[in-house]
């Protein structure tokens, strides 16, 4: 793989890039749970020992006008793939880079005019991010959008370098790319950051069902430990058959050939460059409700459904902004 000019991506750029986002900062108070809380098990009344949480806010802005949102693609792409960017800032520009392509899967008309502005150098990595984003919407098109938050805890995710092992090592024992294992944590919990059980009883950062878990020669375990759920999620697609075709496999994971479609798409990204990988793990939680994209941050805690209304107005910051 040829060396990219990532030292075009100068300080002072990125300066004016974060800044750009600091308008929008505000706080929440978050009760931080006892580590030993399994997520859909009945609440317990908080601890006096508790300390409150302070989680720093900032819902990225982004510009209106296709130019500037292309030119701020052309900064972020490189930076995120620079080893001279300081780590401290990947986590905003990784989330910026998220609210982009979520806001213009939405808006084909304001994308295309985007990707007019874009770089030749990006343009393909533009196409797959907002091919994947247009195949998950199309799965809930017609459908409804939640008026609850979900019962969720949002924690950090596993170390990117131990991520990065498990799914290698992962690959190595079963033939299924690291890629698409990758993919997979990232499209189902955020690499590990949805600490909750689905409606269907899914769980664990690869989402497992605790029968497909038992199942002989699949969970090996702890159902929720991302190493252990990593190799079991290999294990499952070799059985549904990803060998011979990862269409298979992995359909047989989510029974939509939309969801294949959105996942290989971010396999193909990471095949393609594995340096993207940066951006997909500093990608955060935003989940679609009555009230827009909201942002549920690490920290975010609801034992129980909360009306996105009620949600709100305790917790503002998580809106969209301009909502």
């Amino acid at each position: 793989m040829s060396a990219l000019p990532m030292r075009v991506v100068t300080p002072v750029l990125l300066t004016l890039l974060l800044a750009s986002a600091a308008v929008a900062v505000t706080t929440v108070t978050v009760e931080r749970l006892p580590d030993a809380v399994v997520p859909g098990a009945p609440s317990q009344p908080p601890s006096p020992a508790m300390t409150p949480t302070v989680v720093p806010r900032a819902y990225p802005r982004l510009p209106r006008d296709p130019a500037a949102i292309a030119a701020e693609l052309a900064v972020l792409e490189p930076a995120l793939r620079s080893v001279d960017t300081p780590a401290a800032q990947l986590p905003e520009l990784g989330h910026r880079q998220q609210v982009i392509y979520r806001r213009l899967a939405t808006d084909p008309a304001l994308a295309a005019r985007v990707r007019v502005a874009l770089p030749v150098r990006w343009q393909g990595v533009f196409d797959r991010h907002l091919a994947a984003r247009r195949e998950f919407l199309a799965m809930h098109r017609g459908g409804p959008r939640s008026p609850f938050v979900p019962a969720w805890r949002i924690i950090p995710p596993e170390p990117a370098a131990n991520l990065l092992r498990y799914y290698r090592e992962a690959a190595a024992a079963t033939g299924i790319p690291w890629e698409v294992l990758a993919a997979v944590n990232l499209v189902e919990t955020g690499m590990g950051r949805i600490d909750g059980v689905s409606v269907a009883d899914a769980r664990g950062p690869m989402q497992f069902l605790p029968s497909t878990w038992a199942e002989p020669g699949i969970g090996k375990g702890d159902i929720r430990d991302p190493e252990d759920a990593i190799h079991a999620a290999a294990r499952y697609l070799v059985r549904r058959g990803g060998l011979k075709d990862i269409r298979k496999g992995l359909w047989g994971y989510n029974n939509s050939n939309r969801y294949v479609r959105a996942v290989l798409h971010y396999a193909e990204q990471l095949r393609l460059d594995p340096r993207a990988f940066t951006g997909f793990y500093h990608w955060e939680i935003h989940y679609a409700s009555t009230a827009g994209d909201l942002w549920l941050p690490v920290g975010y805690n609801q034992p129980k459904p909360l009306p996105v209304p009620t949600f709100l107005e305790r917790f503002p910051a998580s809106a969209p902004p301009g909502r």
